[in-house]
Order: structure tokens, then C-alpha cells, then sequence
């Protein structure tokens, strides 16, 4: 069970802020709330959520203060209205840090038209565009995704490894779309493949037969589908079926939708393949599954486990930079993820409070992996197998 239905992030993006006070510490989330991957969010949203809810049960911050998620939707597909709502975040709402976007074109929008002239860290749970780890970013934009750059190889071995010689693949035509099509099309050949066509499409149409129509021809039943479960990506695959032109569809964590499962399971057993992020066999793995399942939200959903960790993260250098000074906080974002210092799981804020108190330092090791950001801010962590079976998605195992 989802701690926000749909109609509640409606209600938090309006309401949020009003609700605050003066000792509340205010943290930004940007992403999708509406939009092409909205069925997606919500979990991603209990993800962040749950985070604070550990830091304000056991404390606070700086010694009492509560931390307030404050909600602003990007949309995913609009750049405008995810500069909108980040400079609404970073210049209304005066916060001292944003988890998120989730898309990439919208951390991007984000970060170079408020968060980096505001000085304000952002690390995302979800994007993944190889295009965020050469940003001019002044060492202010984090992700607890892995980038596409890695995503494609392993997608690339997948597809190889179930036999495929041959793809068509069709991305939709953004940040995503674009650097992770280019990764797969990059791999693809080195591990024995061809891509016999590459083609963008642009998301938001109701109809795509011409498209796959065009990709058809190039004498190929493989079909990689690189967009949105509740955008162009859904709608593709749903008339990719219609069509009858393709046997086997392959996709990344933009499609990983329950919602896809439930509609389309019956017709996509056997027929679908897809990576999503994983978490390694770690101690911190095992801890968020039990907190979030004592909780009741989705621990397995994609991008669930990232937005703990970002917020996690978020609230200990805050707690190490002993206040919401933004720069002080953005510093401070490498020395609680990374050795030396007192090691530190999902749940345990007392534990960082006490060990940042005696001036041992902390280290988080999260739900996804040690979160050691490098010199660009990205990180390398594990991916799954997905698939669909009886109306459902589930986890095959890691995918190589």
C-alpha cells in the first residue's frame, strides 16, 4: 500500500508548505507527480518520505528540528515547468536541499536554472543520463542512479544473452532516451549484435503505427522500447502488440510498471525483458527491505531504495554541517557517504547523530550500495532482470 495515492501528491504540492514552521527544516522533492511516468512515483515519493520519518522519530535535525518534504512537479516531460518548480523550491520556498528530479531532462532544466545559481544540492534517486555527469554543476548535483552509460551495457548483455542478433530501437527523443540509446547502440555490436535501426520518437502521441511500421522494415521482430510506462513507452508497446510486427520486446527502468503488468501481463509473458535498478547483497539492502516493509510501502520498486538514500543522505550533511547553510550542506554531501567514519545504515539517525556529536564522522552505507560518489557525483551499483508473469512484474535476478 502506497502511503501517497495520486490525488494525495496533489494535495502535498499544495499543502506542504503551508504546513511548515519556523523550525522546520524544509527539503525539496521534484519529479513527475503528473505526467508520463506518474504511476511510478508515488513509491519513489514513500521512498524519501520514509527517510525523514526515520530522521524526525529519532530526533531531528540539528538538534530537534523537524525535516519537511516540500513537493514540486516537474512534470518529466515539460523543461519549463521543472526550472518552475525548482526556482519555486530553491527561491519561494527557501529550501536547503532537493531530492530529485527524476527525469533527466528535468534535473538538468533543475539544476542550471535554480539550483546551481541558488547554490542548492540536488541529488536524484532516478536520472540517468550519462549528459548529467558532464555538467558544469560546481559539485552541487549528486545521483543515487546509476548512469545509462552502464545501464545500456548491461541492457546490451541482456539482449545478447537471450539470443538476439538483430534490434530495432526506438527512444524518446530526450536526455533519457537519447544517452541511453546510444549506450545500448555503443554495446551492443561489441558483444555480437546489430542494431539494424536507431530511431527518436517524441513522446506524447496518441498513435505511433507509423513509426513502428518504419522500424518493421528493417527485417527485424526484436524491439527495444526506451521511454515512459504512462507515456510514449506504454503506448508504443501496447500497439507494437496491436501490430503483430514484433515477438519480443526488451526496456529499461522506464518501463517497469506494475501498471503495464496488470493491463498487458497475458500478452506479455515470455515476451518482455527489462533492467531496473538493484541493490547488492549489503547490509544496508537488507535493512531498508525490513524498515520499508514494516512501513508498508513498495522496498522493490524502481528508484524506491535511490530516494531513500538521497534523502538519508540530504539529512546527514545536514546534521554534519550543524545548519541549513546551503554550502555548508552541498560540502558536506561526499564526507557522510564516503570512509572514514562510523558506519551507518538505513534507519540509523541516532547512531549518525551521537557518532557526528564525538566527532567520529559517519559513513553511510545505503539501501543501494556504499553510495561513494565520485568526482562527478555518480555512483556504480547493480541492476536486475525484470519480466512479467501473471499480471505482475518480478525480479529474475541480476542482470550482467
Amino acid at each position: 500500500m502506497h502511503s501517497f495515492a495520486k490525488g494525495a501528491l496533489a494535495a502535498a504540492i499544495a499543502l506542504t508548505a503551508g504546513a511548515a514552521s519556523a523550525e522546520d527544516v524544509k527539503i525539496s522533492f521534484l519529479g513527475g507527480i503528473t505526467g508520463p511516468i506518474e504511476s511510478l512515483v508515488p513509491p519513489i515519493v514513500d521512498g524519501a518520505q520514509l527517510a525523514l520519518r526515520h530522521v524526525n522519530e529519532q530526533g531531528g535535525l540539528l538538534g530537534g528540528n523537524n525535516a519537511v518534504l516540500v513537493i514540486g512537479d516537474t512534470t518529466c516531460a515539460d523543461a519549463t515547468k521543472a526550472s518552475d518548480a525548482a526556482d519555486r523550491a530553491v527561491n519561494v520556498e527557501k529550501v536547503v536541499a532537493i531530492v530529485g528530479a527524476l527525469c533527466s531532462g528535468a534535473t538538468i532544466s533543475a539544476a542550471n536554472n535554480a539550483a546551481i545559481p541558488g547554490g542548492v544540492v540536488m541529488i536524484s534517486p532516478a536520472s540517468t543520463s550519462p549528459a548529467i555527469t558532464s555538467m558544469d554543476d560546481k559539485d552541487l548535483v549528486f545521483r543515487t542512479a546509476v548512469s545509462d552509460a552502464y545501464q545500456g551495457e548491461v541492457l546490451s548483455r541482456l539482449i545478447a544473452g537471450k539470443g538476439a542478433k538483430k534490434v530495432a530501437i526506438t527512444y524518446v527523443n530526450n536526455d533519457y532516451g537519447k544517452g541511453l540509446a546510444e549506450a545500448l547502440a555503443g554495446a551492443f555490436p561489441k558483444d555480437g549484435g546489430e542494431v539494424a535501426v536507431s530511431q527518436a520518437h517524441e513522446d506524447g502521441k496518441a498513435d505511433y503505427r507509423s513509426e513502428l511500421g518504419a522500424l518493421a522494415a528493417f527485417g527485424t521482430t526484436d524491439l527495444v522500447i526506451i521511454g515512459y510506462a504512462d507515456g510514449s513507452g506504454g503506448t508504443i508497446l501496447r500497439q507494437a502488440l496491436e501490430t503483430g510486427d514484433f515477438s519480443m520486446f526488451f526496456s529499461a527502468d522506464g518501463m517497469v510498471s506494475d501498471k503495464i503488468a496488470a493491463d498487458l501481463g497475458s500478452q506479455l509473458e515470455g515476451k518482455m525483458i527489462m533492467t531496473k535498478p538493484g541493490t547488492p547483497d549489503i547490509p544496508g539492502a537488507a535493512s531498508f527491505t525490513k524498515l520499508a516493509k514494516e512501513a508498508g510501502i513498495k522496498h522493490d520498486g524502481v528508484f524506491v531504495a535511490n530516494a531513500y538514500d538521497a534523502a538519508f543522505v540530504i539529512a546527514l550533511a545536514i546534521q554534519q554541517a550543524g545548519s541549513t547553510d546551503r554550502a555548508a550542506i552541498a560540502k558536506a554531501v561526499r564526507d557522510v557517504a564516503t570512509a572514514p567514519g562510523e558506519t551507518i545504515l538505513p534507519g540509523e539517525w541516532a547512531k549518525a547523530v551521537a557518532a557526528i556529536k564525538d566527532g567520529k564522522g559517519v559513513n553511510y552505507e545505503g539501501a543501494t550500495g556504499n553510495v561513494d560518489f565520485d568526482a562527478n557525483g555518480d555512483v556504480i551499483s547493480v541492476f536486475l532482470q525484470a519480466e512479467i508473469k501473471d499480471g505482475k512484474v518480478f525480479d529474475v535476478g541480476m542482470a550482467k
